[in-house]
């Protein structure tokens, strides 16, 4: 249970997709403009994470894997597909990004229409695909830690982009330089939100008693080494 609550909130503040790693900043950009808009993509990129990610999962424990083939017969122990990766990842991905269009079209036309060609380029959005490759670089364990982590990671990217568009809105309103206005603010706010989920870092952080004792074997082992110097330089005295 920790191990899962661990993992949230490190997905979320401190390997945050869009201020630890600057993924999926280009639909992070183009659609932080209004709030309205940019909750409807943080939806569909928290739904896309929460599917493909465990989904991925799977291939890659029982499709891609080294030896992941077992299952199938012991001839097939010595197969190696990881290097498919790629190619089965982004079709994952594309099948569950042309869902997600489907449905938003259907129930919210007007969403639809707002995110015009950012809600099918979800599908090529670095984030996406990010999240199942470091799900499989940092060897996920089990099916519900690869769910916890997809839906922890769409979690911090729609934190990321909703703050972004409501502090927007309040500067559209704001006298800011004209070199600066758009992008050029936007940049530096984000860098400067960056800096504020750093901050974060410590919230998860182990092994501080096993840093700060390892210190204290070292000078012990100095000291007893100038102890026997010593006792040396005597002798020879």
């Amino acid at each position: 249970m920790i191990e899962h609550i661990e993992l949230f909130f490190k997905s979320i503040f401190i390997d945050n997709m869009v201020f630890a790693v600057f993924l999926g900043m280009c639909s992070y950009l183009a659609v932080s403009k209004k709030v309205a808009t940019a909750v409807g993509l943080g939806a569909a990129v928290i739904f896309v994470l929460a599917i493909t990610v465990p989904l991925n999962w799977l291939l890659d424990q029982y499709l891609l894997q080294p030896g992941a083939l077992v299952w199938l017969g012991p001839e097939f122990a010595e197969y190696d597909l990881s290097f498919l990766s790629f190619i089965m990842f982004i079709a994952t991905i594309a099948t569950m990004v042309q869902l997600v269009e489907i449905v938003v079209e259907k129930f919210s036309p007007s969403l639809y229409n707002s995110l015009g060609i950012f809600l099918p380029l979800i599908a090529v959005n670095c984030a996406i695909l990010g999240g199942s490759l470091f799900m499989q670089a940092r060897e996920i364990e089990t099916l519900g830690l690869a769910v916890n982590y997809g839906i922890s990671s769409g979690i911090g990217w729609f934190l990321a982009i909703l703050a972004i568009a409501a502090i927007r809105e309040k500067i559209r309103y704001s006298n800011v330089p004209a070199p600066l206005r758009g992008l050029g603010i936007t940049f530096i706010v984000t860098g400067l939100m960056g800096i504020g989920f750093l901050s974060f870092g410590g919230m998860l952080t182990g092994g501080d008693e096993e840093v700060k004792e390892a210190p204290k074997e070292v000078i012990s082992e100095t000291t007893e080494l100038e102890a026997e110097v010593d006792n040396q330089i005597k002798i020879v005295n």
